[in-house]
C-alpha cells in the first residue's frame, strides 16, 4: 500500500472513530413545540428523544423565573419519552428546562419555551 493511500484511510479511521464517540442522544421533538404560542394551558408537557434518556431534573418557569408546579408523570428510569403535567398557568412567557443522563452516561441539558396568550 502507497503512503498516500495509507494516510488517507487513517485519517477515514481517526473521523469514523470520532462520530461513534460523539454521539449522544438527542431531543427529538417537544409538546409544546419550541416557541408556540397558546390559547390554553397545555396538558402535557412532553419531550421525546432519539435514544434513552434518564431525566433528572425538570423545571417549567415563568419569565420572572418562578418554578411552576407540574405533576411527573414519567420516573427516572431511562425512556424515549418524557412527561409531566402542568397545573393551571396564568398568561405569559414559559420555558421547559431539564437535565438528564444520556444512555452512553453523558450529562445531557436543553430547555424550550411557549407564550400562553391572554
Amino acid at each position: 500500500m502507497n503512503r498516500k493511500l495509507s494516510r488517507i484511510l487513517a485519517a477515514t479511521a481517526i473521523c469514523l472513530s470520532a462520530t461513534a464517540l460523539g454521539a449522544h442522544s438527542e431531543k427529538e421533538g417537544t409538546t409544546p413545540v419550541d416557541g408556540t404560542r397558546l390559547t390554553e394551558t397545555p396538558e402535557m408537557i412532553h419531550m421525546v428523544f432519539d435514544d434513552p434518556m434518564r431525566i433528572t431534573m425538570v423545571r417549567l418557569v415563568n419569565a420572572d423565573g418562578a418554578e411552576m408546579p407540574m405533576e411527573r408523570g414519567t420516573g427516572l428510569e431511562p425512556s424515549l419519552e418524557f412527561h409531566a403535567e402542568p397545573e393551571p398557568l396564568s398568561p405569559g412567557s414559559y420555558t421547559v428546562e431539564w437535565r438528564g443522563l444520556a444512555s452512553d452516561g453523558h450529562a445531557m441539558q436543553g430547555s424550550f419555551s411557549f407564550e400562553l396568550a391572554e
